[in-house]
């Protein structure tokens, strides 16, 4: 009985040291945050005081590191130790990405590039938890909604747009996930180890895969998920059941934040089944050592897939019902990083340093260490999937393997921080182990921990002053400087919830400011590019339904057109003033040149609007048309 019991002790033990790990880490960002935005900061990247705030605070968490690791060491004060670690873990991530913003309401890149249909995203599932596409009315989604469903409902009961929630939930969340990955971590090696890669990990997050808050939440778990799949596929079929369900719903919450790095995931615990299952085979000479392997993979994926289907069902149904679709342009982008092999251990900085060690320890350890054969099946993966996507590019598409930079910088540094931590620890033998070794070592890794988390600001310099230069949803730039466009948003809303009469959230509005459902959670009838656009919303024959709309030299002509639509007519239309009549900038997919993307501008006639049945109001440089009849 108590060999049943035991597994189960140390489960709920998790269970619960995860969720108070939780609960502290929300208290240290929403007291960080609150605390930030009390004081009238001068803008980062006008002063220098907001950086100088953000080392004292990277040092008192690496204090706070410090404590946890020594009292983990001499097995006093557990509670103390793992506080500790939760505290500075969280506290690491809201001062270094809280301070340098604290002067903005924007997050990282602003509402600029991709943030913008991101942005767009969590206005959209702010405003009502339904999933609902982020743009396009009377579809489901086919972006994964799990980060901005969960920020939605922060936003709702915050009482918060989208908008402006999206950086203290992108901070707070990421804050919970660096001390989740500790518990992970903790659960899988010794608890001082565990600090040590917790620590070097969340830095290494924060400074390459931040930008992106969505998808350095999996980055941070990834080397934990790893080394528990392997624990899972290579036991045999009594054990590693419990790790089974860890790398499920590993995969599953990736599958519901980030497709890509779903793909990436499921290829790598693929390898490792063919891996664990070669290994078998060779111990037990028979082929019958291989089902347990094939049976956990199995339980993986049902897992996964249960918790993936509560994002994706909605829209396979629609897929499979056989929806009009277009195929979807979203792998059509191939810059210069991702037709080259990626090499961070042979960069000349603190990063490749650490990356090279741990290169060289997993290729030592690989026969002998469990944790040494997860990592190193990762990073391959990681290189499979490059040369895959560099070969999927004879086909006309790619993989996108230049955003698996990230992953890998954090697996070499994984690996890293283990190679350090165990060759010290072998120098240290090998010279007859003086006592000031240690203390040198010990300074050594401090300092170079402190070098490189006091330059993650400047690392992420061009992001924090993007999200300074935009304009906000309150008509603000936060670098005090004149506002955008966007500062008359508010008066396109309110003419708009006006003249239609309707909730936002009931209103196509077709403009090629697509900033402006960031914003507000009205519809658009076309996207931003058809790289982001749902493959069911048919970006392409939208395009040319525009273009033939600006044809027609009639306003009966105009208003047949629109109700003989195949999709939701626009309510209403927000052009921009032209020296020919209304015009609007739309986009279309060129790859496989870099950039990927062709602006270019049609023009409605002015006269097509002069109707009763048309409004006109000019709002600075727009022209607002809502259709009244």
């Amino acid at each position: 009985m108590s060999v049943g019991v035991a597994p189960v002790r140390r489960t709920a033990a998790a269970v619960g040291e995860t969720v108070a790990g939780i609960i502290v880490a929300v208290v240290v960002a929403t007291v960080g945050l609150y605390a930030f935005s009390l004081v009238q900061w001068p803008a980062f990247n006008s002063s220098n005081v907001t950086r100088a705030l953000t080392t004292l605070g990277q040092v008192v968490a690496a204090a706070l590191f410090a404590t946890s690791i020594y009292l983990y060491r001499i097995h006093k004060w557990p509670w103390i130790a793992r506080l500790s670690a939760w505290i500075g873990l969280s506290g690491f991530v809201t001062v270094t990405l809280g301070m340098p913003l604290a002067a903005t309401k924007l997050y990282l890149f602003g509402i600029s590039v991709d943030q913008e249909f991101r942005t767009e995203y969590l206005t959209r599932l702010t405003d009502s938890a339904a999933l609902r596409d982020m743009t396009y009315v009377d579809i489901p989604p086919f972006y994964p909604a799990g980060w901005f469903w969960l920020g939605g409902r922060v936003g709702n009961v915050l009482g918060m747009d989208g908008w402006e929630v999206f950086k203290p939930y992108a901070i707070g969340l990421l804050a919970v996930t660096s001390v989740v990955a500790f518990v992970l971590w903790k659960a899988l090696i010794r608890s001082d180890w565990a600090v040590a890669v917790s620590a070097v990990t969340t830095a290494l997050v924060v400074a390459y895969a931040s930008p992106e808050a969505y998808s350095a939440v999996i980055v941070l778990l990834f080397a934990p998920a790893l080394i528990l799949a392997w624990g899972a596929l290579h036991r045999t079929a009594s054990g590693g059941w419990g790790a089974v369900v860890g790398t499920g719903l590993f995969l599953g919450l990736a599958a519901t934040f980030y497709t890509l790095y779903l793909g990436l995931a499921a290829f790598t615990v693929v390898l490792m089944a063919l891996f664990a299952a070669v290994l078998a085979y060779r111990q037990r000479k028979t082929w019958r050592a291989v089902v347990p392997v094939a049976i956990k993979v199995a339980a993986i994926a049902a897992i996964s897939g249960v918790i993936a289907a509560t994002v994706w069902l909605p829209y396979l149904i629609d897929f499979l019902r056989g929806a009009p679709s277009t195929s979807g342009t979203a792998l059509h982008y191939l810059p210069e990083a991702g037709a080259t092999l990626p090499f961070p251990m042979f960069e000349f900085s603190l990063l490749g340093m650490v990356c090279l060690v741990g290169t060289i320890w997993v290729a030592v350890r690989f026969s002998s260490s469990r944790r040494a054969r997860a990592l190193g099946v990762g990073v391959v993966s990681v290189y499979l999937w490059t040369l895959l996507s560099m070969a999927a590019t004879a086909a006309g598409t790619t993989l996108l393997s230049f955003r698996l930079e990230a992953v890998l910088i954090v697996l070499l540094g994984s690996a890293g921080v283990f190679g350090f931590l165990e060759g010290a620890y072998a120098i240290y033998q090998a010279i007859n182990e003086p006592p000031k070794f240690r203390i040198a070592a010990v300074v050594v890794a401090t300092i170079g921990a402190m070098a490189f988390a006091q330059n993650i600001p400047q690392v992420l310099q061009t992001e924090i002053t993007v999200a300074y230069s935009d304009t906000d949803g309150d008509g603000v730039r936060a670098d005090m400087r004149p506002p955008s466009a966007v500062s008359y948003y508010q008066e396109v809303d309110d003419a708009l919830t006006e003249q239609t009469g309707r909730p936002r959230d009931e209103t196509v509005v077709l403009t090629a400011d697509t900033s402006f459902l960031s914003y507000y959670p009205y519809f658009g009838f076309q996207g931003l590019t058809s790289h982001y656009a749902n493959p069911l919303a048919q970006f392409d024959q939208r395009a040319e339904a525009i273009e033939q709309w600006t044809e027609l030299e009639t306003p009966d002509q105009l208003i047949d057109a629109l109700d003989n639509s195949r999709w939701r007519a626009p309510d209403a239309f927000l052009f921009r003033r032209g020296a020919d009549g209304y015009t609007l900038r739309l986009a279309e997919d060129v790859y496989p040149n870099d950039p990927n993307v062709r602006r270019y501008t049609v023009t409605f006639d002015e006269s097509l609007f002069e109707d009763p049945r048309f409004t006109v109001t000019d709002i600075g440089p727009f022209a607002l048309v809502v259709r009244t009849g």
